[in-house]
């Protein structure tokens, strides 16, 4: 950090430098050497710095000092003990009807079927009586959901990107390699955002508190997961901005290169700076800026300030 910019360099030579006042995000893969300078500063500006492995795996944040709204957290904390099942529901119902809308508008195959029954499952997650009634929801809708995933890819590249369901830890195909690394991306940005916002990104109402486990971040990334993180591994498929050569096979599992995944990010941010309307404000606004609306929403939720958490739902 010299002279309020950022400067990347490697062996001592520079890389590139940015301006500070441009700097949203710092985003460090491996094993990448931060200056005292650059974290002070960054923790001055409220600039958080996320920690990811080689793989992409997303592993931490650091950030300055907490929020000083204690009573945020205290409203969260009870909330989540007592009566989250409102706010849950609204996430999944999100989430299945983003999915709805993402496949009726992507498909190349016949999804009349399958879009009946995900409105379906929309409408009884949205009266579901309780949490595991949502997961049962949640689950039937996600099998529906992948499994039309194909329907939605150009498959022009020696079949690479067929896709037989969602699998994970590792993913087998590079279609599941691309879906993991898009959500735990939405998932580390989601983890910053509710930490800026003032909320503890480790208790959330409809993922169950588990060690190491951002449950709130990954709460409120179900309603984003079909139009930001599905929508990126769509576009750089059938863009052909990455191919079956930006893949490493080993035995358990599927990895990308170091250029796909340099393409992939490059697409991710493209998304993140994409605008449209927010549906319930009304007011032009880049994805971006939405996390950050709909974590400040649920605050206000939880304070008593509106009375209901409404989920980001494109039409």
């Amino acid at each position: 950090m010299r002279g309020g910019r950022v400067t990347v360099s490697r062996h001592n030579e520079t890389i590139t430098q940015v301006r500070a006042i441009d700097v949203s995000q710092i985003s460090v893969y491996g094993n990448v050497q931060l200056s005292s300078q650059l974290m002070r500063a960054a923790f001055g500006r409220q600039i958080p710095v996320c920690w990811f492995s080689y793989g992409g795996w997303f592993q931490g944040v650091a950030h300055g000092l907490p929020s000083k709204h204690v009573e945020l957290r205290r409203r969260q904390v009870g909330i989540a003990a007592q009566a989250g099942l409102p706010v849950a529901r609204r996430f999944v119902e999100g989430k299945i009807r983003n999915c709805r809308t993402f496949l009726r508008r992507n498909s190349r195959t016949d999804t009349g079927p399958v879009l009946a029954q995900l409105k379906r499952l929309a409408d009884q997650a949205a009266s579901a009586e309780s949490v595991e009634s949502l997961l049962g929801f949640e689950g039937t809708a996600a099998r529906l959901y992948f499994g039309r995933f194909a329907g939605m890819l150009k498959n022009d590249d020696l079949r690479t990107f067929d896709v037989n369901g969602r699998n994970r830890r590792p993913p087998r195909d590079p279609v599941n390699c691309l879906l993991s690394y898009a959500y735990s991306l939405l998932a580390k940005d989601l983890t910053a955002t509710v930490l800026g916002v003032g909320f503890d990104p480790y208790l959330g109402f409809y993922h169950r508190p588990r060690f190491g486990r951002p449950a709130l971040a990954l709460d409120l990334a179900e309603e984003f997961r079909p139009i930001i993180a599905d929508s990126v591994v769509v576009s750089v498929i059938n863009n052909g901005e990455i191919r079956s050569s930006g893949f490493i096979v080993r035995a358990q599992g599927v990895a990308m290169n170091q250029q796909a995944r340099r393409s992939f990010l490059s697409a991710y941010e493209r998304r993140l700076d994409h605008e449209i309307t927010h549906p319930t404000y009304g007011y032009r606004i880049t994805y971006r800026r939405v996390l950050e609306v709909q974590a400040r929403m649920l605050g206000a939720y939880l304070l008593g300030e509106i009375p209901e958490y409404v989920a980001f739902m494109t039409r």
